[in-house]
């Protein structure tokens, strides 16, 4: 690896290139090694420092330091001395652009004490300013220098030229003998305005603070988005050539405009292309400023009549020139909105300034939105969509896992922090736990996680002591561990299965499903072919018999096992995703399945959607979900529950159910014994004990009468056994917190009815 580095290396001889690897190379290279001194390490130092100048060209310490390490490891290298000058320079530089040298100019007309103060002011800045230069560098012989040095040493020539003719001008003024030479000072000041103007031009293209020449390319440094910046670039040229028609006396009467429509979920970038938008506007000279308002139903909406109008226009106003850029633009038109809601007085508003004589063509509007809303909202609105041709409109994908891992690591790395290989692999688990739904933050939830991470590492690593300056950027797999998503119950799930009572067969086949799928993960991680893993399952049985509580235990055991996101149960009936008219059904239970994502949807009594097929309303529940369990095929999991036979007619009613349910747990019927331990559990969790007597009538119970309810039949009578027994030891003796067979009996019969 170090000899392939080395020949890479090599081929940078100019720091007006790029090195031929990345900081981030640079640095797990360092972290990967001893960072033994030698020319690799050196070259190395050198191409961080090339890197951190680029993004902080003002300099730090670091650079300091990095350019010092490269120098004495290999000083007689010839690009290190290039970076080494070259730095050097750009100290001098930046102090230089803190001075205006045109506001030194004096004048002829000034009386000699104003020029004097003058004199004496600008004597002291030149001063300060060559404190900041390298007198070194700068008298150093000029024989086969470069031009840049050349210009170096052409505006350290000035200042100390300027220096002593103003030192001569004060030294007149004060002796009264001859005239103060301000036409020769003036000259001086406009040579060494001038030799700084050459100097700029020669420091090397990393040193400018705006990285890119114009917006568009700006714009093309963004993460991902290789359609829209496709789009972008046409766009931009589309733009510049009506302009240049324009230039020439042409006119288009049906131009598109300037107003745009940027859709997409959270986090892909919408604020950010507006801004880059209004760049690129004013770049082409479309717009008389770059300057983008941002506001938000908050701002526009009013409580009151005529308030919303005013709000708006206010903001129109501000926004001429430039870009009025609206977020969440589908809130101003609400479902069900009333007469108190002045949303749509804003529409009208903005409608009616875009098209009018004074203020139409003098600003751009640019809505956003998430995609579905935003579409919506468009077509409630036929004014204002006419007004947002289809080519204006952009819709922003969402960042795949690639995009997002390069999103964490420039994260870092603005904030002068990089992972580690292994720590990098494990961030990507964290990501991928918060893809769960639409809800998902894109690069905005990844930064965030960066910030966590930096956040935890600062928290839990103040007083440990730090080797060397990667110890301060490193983020190690150690530093994820606070950001994973931890199960709150210490005790294991498949723990939990094992201690519910009876359920035999049950626990064995979740157990077994729960091999078979950590098997396959670890098959597929490995690159071998896996068995796809059906997860949708039919549980059976009778009521109380466990299948809700098996059904939160198998969502644990299914995060557990890496398949889960999330591992937590949303529960729903019929009543839950049935609604009163055609359409609505859908509507109903795709937000259901949307709270589900990442774990289990549990539809108890399933077979109530299904009447023999006269209840359209189930029918567009079965299909609705059957189109989600394909779209959502790795992020969700479903379990229908209900008696045995209602639920296979169920199944066998649609051939997408049939096709995606191959797992059936049967749960039966708890017998005289399992009732018996499960009435001692139930009053143990209360901390109270059955009596002798009282576990001799509830077991002869048990087993004399079939029990309708089992474990929930169980629950309701130690609930009822408690209250009788508070009810028959209140004011007598202290409680001793044992249930008599008087306690029970009462309770059997409160339950039963009897």
């Amino acid at each position: 690896m170090k000899h392939e580095l080395k020949l890479q290396l090599q081929q940078w001889t100019s720091i007006d290139q790029a090195p031929p690897i990345t900081e981030m190379e640079a640095l797990k290279y360092f972290d990967e090694t001893d960072m033994e001194t030698d020319e690799v390490s050196a070259t190395l130092y050198a191409v961080l420092a090339w890197y951190r100048i680029k993004r902080r060209p003002d300099q730090d310490q670091l650079v300091e330091f990095f350019i010092k390490q490269a120098y004495e490891s290999k000083e007689n290298d010839p690009l290190i001395s290039q970076l080494f000058d070259a730095k050097q320079m750009a100290k001098s530089y930046h102090q230089m652009k803190k001075v205006q040298p045109e506001q030194w100019l004096m004048h002829e007309t000034d009386h000699d004490s104003a020029k004097m103060k003058k004199a004496k002011t600008v004597s002291v800045e030149i001063e300060e300013l060559l404190l900041h230069w390298d007198r070194e560098l700068a008298e150093k012989t000029l024989v086969d220098a470069s031009s840049r040095l050349k210009a170096y040493q052409l505006v350290y020539y000035h200042l100390n030229e300027l220096k002593s003719l103003l030192a001569e001008a004060i030294e007149t003024i004060e002796n009264k003998r001859i005239r103060v030479p301000v036409k020769t000072i003036n000259e001086s000041i406009r040579s060494l305005s001038d030799a700084m103007d050459s100097l700029a031009g020669q420091l090397p293209s990393f040193y400018e603070k705006e990285a890119s020449g114009n917006a568009l390319e700006a714009f093309d440094q963004m993460i991902g988005l290789e359609d829209v910046k496709g789009y972008i670039q046409r766009y931009y040229h589309y733009l510049k050539y009506q302009q240049s028609r324009k230039e020439l006396g042409f006119s288009m009467v049906d131009e598109p405009g300037l107003h745009m429509i940027i859709t997409g979920n959270p986090g892909t970038g919408k604020t950010t292309i507006a801004r880059y938008l209004a760049n690129i506007y004013h770049e082409l000279g479309i717009l008389e400023t770059k300057d983008v308002i941002e506001v938000n139903r908050s701002h526009l909406v009013g409580g009151y009549v005529g308030q919303s109008e005013e709000n708006t226009m206010n903001y129109i106003k501000q926004a001429i020139g430039g870009v009025l850029f609206i977020d969440e633009a589908y809130s101003l038109k609400r479902e069900g909105q009333t007469g108190n809601d002045y949303g749509q007085a804003v529409i009208d508003t903005l409608v009616s300034a875009m098209t009018s004589k004074e203020y139409g063509g003098k600003f751009a509007v640019i809505l956003a939105g998430y995609p579905e809303e935003m579409r919506q909202f468009l077509w409630s609105n036929p004014g204002l969509r006419s007004r947002f041709p289809e080519q204006n409109h952009i819709e922003l994908p969402d960042y795949n896992m690639e995009e997002l891992v390069q999103i964490a690591e420039s994260t870092a790395l603005s904030n002068d922090y990089f992972f580690t290989d292994e720590a990098l692999n494990k961030f990507e688990d964290l990501i991928d736990q918060y893809r769960v739904d639409d809800t998902f933050g894109n690069a905005r939830t990844v930064k965030n996680l960066v910030l966590k991470t930096i956040f935890n590492k600062g928290a839990y690593e103040a007083d440990k002591q730090q080797v060397s300056w990667l110890d301060h950027m490193r983020i190690d797999r150690q530093d994820l561990h606070l950001l994973e998503k931890k199960d709150d119950n210490e005790q294991t799930h498949v723990g939990r299965l094992e201690q519910l009572i009876g359920l035999n067969n049950v626990k064995q086949e979740v157990k077994k499903l729960s091999s078979f799928v950590k098997v396959q993960q670890e098959r597929k991680d490995n690159g071998l072919p896996h068995v796809p893993i059906q997860l949708h399952s039919v549980f059976t049985g009778n009521p109380g018999t466990g299948k809700t509580t098996v059904a939160e235990i198998y969502a644990g055991i299914l995060k557990e096992c890496g398949l889960l996101k999330r591992g937590h149960m949303i529960v729903c009936s019929r009543s839950d995703l049935v609604a009163g008219y055609v359409g609505q059904s859908a509507i109903k239970t795709k937000k259901k399945v949307r709270e589900a994502l990442g774990g289990v949807l549990f539809i108890d009594e399933a077979y109530a959607l299904y009447n023999g097929g006269r209840d359209d309303y189930g029918k567009e529940v079965i299909e609705t979900l059957v189109d989600e369990m394909t779209r959502h095929d790795d992020n969700l999991v479903i379990i229908m529950a209900g008696y045995e036979s209602e639920m296979r007619e169920l199944i066998e009613s649609n051939p997408g159910l049939s096709s995606r349910f191959k797992k059936y747990l049967h749960f039966p019927d708890y017998d005289a014994e399992q009732l018996m331990d499960m009435s001692i559990f139930q009053a143990d969790q209360y901390k109270y004990e059955l009596a002798k007597d009282a576990k001799e009538f509830l077991l002869s119970k048990y087993k004399d009468h079939a029990i309708r309810g089992n474990g929930r039949f169980v629950g309701n009578l130690i609930m009822e056994a408690i209250q009788f027994h508070a009810l028959r030891t209140e004011g007598t003796e202290p409680d001793n917190s044992v249930l008599k067979e008087e306690d029970v009996n009462q309770a059997w019969h409160a339950v039963r009815g009897e």
